[in-house]
């Protein structure tokens, strides 16, 4: 069980506060709740350039690593569609450099010139090696506008060209920041060896004075139903053919999510699994295939991705791929191997918990689904899971008319 205390500064912060005395360190992490998915269709990216804009220097900070670097500390973030997250780790008895540094830049970026220029020259340049330039780098950027027609999942964290971040300007800049980077749209959760009594002085006095803004009303429009089968053949320089089979399911706080985690690991994780021992050990039609989960906080999926061998045609792949899937609908799964997924889930999360950061960053996130008191009935919540309300799923999921296809076919040349 991971203990916390909660509490609300007046100008909407929220602080949560996790006591472990048995470490030198303190993690101090903030997550805003906002993603690509708070976008404007006309200017993507900006959630993730703000990752590294937020790195570029504040009001009265120059330099965002360096004295978090003095006080023997290490900083990260990370964007997705929901959420972006920056954490710290320090020494315990330097927590308050880590407050100092969070607050600054949650008060007012440094906005100049040179910073945006650089941050936005750093993504551009990430966009080409990551996305364009490697192989099966640009999966996403084809793949989720080919399942989501009207969400914002339509575009990867990226962007969804490179164009609406070379063309990023000061005062679209400055809107998104006013927008989305005010306290109360943070979470503040301090972490490791110390009190509860000094975290609540530190976050009155660093952030207590940050004055609240007002945030766009999110106003996302709901994706439709899918009710057809959809395709789509590119043509890539790859070293293999690959196939990508998307199934939309239910967000990450519903039933759905802890379904589908179970359903994609039976089917894709590991070699024991029964994609990869059908297809890849019995058969020898794939070289590789894996299936797994996004997760996201609204219509998430279940994806299926695999590269057949050279001498199997796509169709071939699609079918071998479906028949494994219709005996999963076939019959109930035994206990032995739902049992065994359930026990990986454990293993996982015991030594997830091991690290401050990731309870910490835990502890954000659930707050953010507004699932905080729920966090440690994750157990439970898989260990409730039966063979039949798996099977259940697997029906309604698994549907064609459900089912998202991008083959990627490898170019001569």
């Amino acid at each position: 069980m991971i203990n916390y205390e909660k509490f609300e500064l007046e100008n909407g912060l929220r602080v949560i506060f996790h006591e472990d005395k048995t470490t030198p360190l303190a993690v101090v992490n903030i997550l805003y709740d906002v993603g690509a998915r708070d976008e404007s269709e006309e200017k993507t990216g900006f959630a993730h350039l703000f990752e590294h804009l937020m790195f570029g220097g504040s009001k009265n900070i120059e330099n965002f690593d360096a004295p978090l670097q003095l006080a023997g500390g290490e900083c990260n973030a990370f964007t997705s569609n929901d959420i972006t997250n920056y954490y710290n780790t320090v020494p315990a008895q330097n927590l308050e450099t880590a407050f100092w540094l969070e607050s600054d830049r949650m008060l007012e970026l440094a906005f100049t010139p040179k910073s945006l220029e650089v941050q936005r020259n750093v993504v551009v340049e990430e966009f080409k090696q990551r996305y364009l330039n490697q192989p099966y780098g640009d999966v996403w950027l084809e793949l989720r506008p080919l399942i989501y027609k009207e969400h914002p999942y339509k575009w990867p964290t990226i962007g969804k060209k490179i164009e609406h971040i070379q063309d990023a300007v000061m005062e679209d800049v400055k809107s998104f920041f006013y927008s989305f980077y005010g306290p109360q749209n943070a979470i503040l959760v301090v972490a490791g060896n110390t009190s509860l009594e000094k975290v609540r002085r530190l976050a009155e006095k660093y952030f207590g004075d940050i004055p609240e803004r007002k945030r766009p009303t999110r106003n996302i429009p709901v994706e439709p139903e899918q009710n057809e089968y959809r395709e789509k053949l590119i043509k890539r320089e790859v070293p293999s053919n690959a196939v990508y089979m998307a199934f939309r399911m239910g967000k990450r706080a519903s039933r759905d999510y802890y379904l589908g985690d179970l359903t994609s690991d039976i089917l894709g994780n590991g070699k024991s699994s029964r994609l990869y021992d059908k297809l890849v050990n019995q058969e020898k039609k794939f070289s590789t295939i894996s299936a797994y989960i996004t997760g996201a906080m609204e219509d998430g999926l279940l994806v299926i991705s695999g590269r057949p061998n050279d001498d199997i045609s796509f169709d071939a792949a699609k079918e071998s791929i479906r028949n494994v899937i219709d005996e999963l609908l076939s019959a109930e799964i035994g206990d032995k191997e739902l049992t065994k997924v359930k026990n990986k889930f454990k293993t996982a999360k015991v030594f997830g918990e091991q690290s401050l950061v990731n309870r910490a960053m835990n502890l954000a996130f659930f707050e953010e689904l507004d699932m905080l008191s729920e966090m440690d009935q994750e157990i439970n919540k898989y260990d409730s899971i039966s063979s039949v309300e798996l099977l259940d799923f697997a029906k309604k999921t698994f549907r064609h008319e459900n089912t998202s296809t991008l083959l990627i076919q490898k170019s001569n040349g």
